[in-house]
């Protein structure tokens, strides 16, 4: 991609250990390109515990903001001057808006997910929702259901203490610890208008593959699969609840409007979401 620079032109990047392999350049620098703003986005390595030493550097160097992924998320919540509601909430940040000295810490994850959601019909409220896992991405999609009036989100995992630590921090009450068992995955389903995949099980590259898909064929005929993972495009679980006529969707609506909204904060523009992912999606298609 060829990015113009001048005197005036802002830094952005993200940072990550590892993060080389980050997409959010490409995508970002797409969207400032056909914004006209005169931004550039970078990717920058930062080691774990480096995550303070980093934020003075960016401050220092004039950068505009930042994205984060692992594992700065966490580490960053106590560095800001200032966080919004859903970074205070998941006790993560994903974004942070470098302002007259000042760092305002924001989370876009939940609402790209809600946007993804509401792209395949599908409205939170009241809904009963099976998640797997209870990582990061996991909290972010747990909370944010629970904060749109979700009936209940059963947060399935290996680990139980990790599950329930999870759901301790839903100030609603609406998530509930649960297994990963086949047996506990199918009854939770039977009852289920949503599942949602958030574990790295199905993901190209060495995140393993689920054991047992059995657990698909409880799901009530309307019940829609949602799965975080993007690349592949379509994981097996996909490809199994497809077959079984439902609703599935990838993580790719997910990372393309949580970037959307970040960049929103970066800038103060305001973007038209569907247009700008619309744009950005094919050039994130698998060869």
């Amino acid at each position: 991609m060829l990015v113009e620079l001048k005197n005036t032109t802002r830094k952005l990047c993200v940072i990550g250990d590892p993060v080389l392999h980050s997409k959010s350049p490409l995508i970002h620098n797409t969207m400032l390109a056909a914004l006209g703003l005169d931004y550039v986005y970078l990717c920058q390595p930062v080691p774990a515990g480096e995550t303070a030493a980093w934020l003075t550097a960016a401050k220092q160097a004039g950068y505009a903001g930042f994205n984060a992924t692992m594992p700065h998320k966490e580490a960053l919540v106590p560095l800001m001057d200032d966080l919004d509601p859903d970074a205070r909430l998941y006790g993560a940040v994903n974004t942070v808006c470098l302002r007259e000295g000042r760092a305002i810490g924001y989370n876009t994850d939940g609402l790209g997910f809600l946007r993804a959601l509401a792209d395949a019909g599908v409205r939170p409220e009241g809904k009963q929702v099976v998640l797997l896992g209870a990582g990061g991405a996991a909290k972010a999609v747990a909370l944010k259901l629970s904060q749109q009036g979700a009936g209940r989100v059963w947060v399935c995992n290996r680990t139980a203490e990790k599950a329930e630590a999870l759901c301790a921090q839903d100030p609603a009450g609406r998530l509930v610890p649960a297994g990963f068992d086949p047996d506990t995955l199918r009854r939770l389903c039977r009852e289920a208008d949503l599942l949602v995949n958030s574990t790295s099980l199905g993901m190209a590259g060495g995140g393993g593959q689920f054991g047992d898909l059995g657990f698909l064929d409880a799901l009530p005929p309307e019940a829609a699969v949602f799965d975080v993972i993007y690349h592949p495009a379509e994981t097996a679980l996909l490809a199994r609840a497809r077959a079984g006529g439902h609703t599935a969707r990838n993580g790719l609506g997910m990372l393309l409007y949580q970037a959307v909204y970040a960049l929103e904060r970066f800038t103060g523009t305001a973007i038209d979401a569907a247009a700008m992912a619309e744009k950005v999606a094919p050039l994130l298609a698998e060869p």
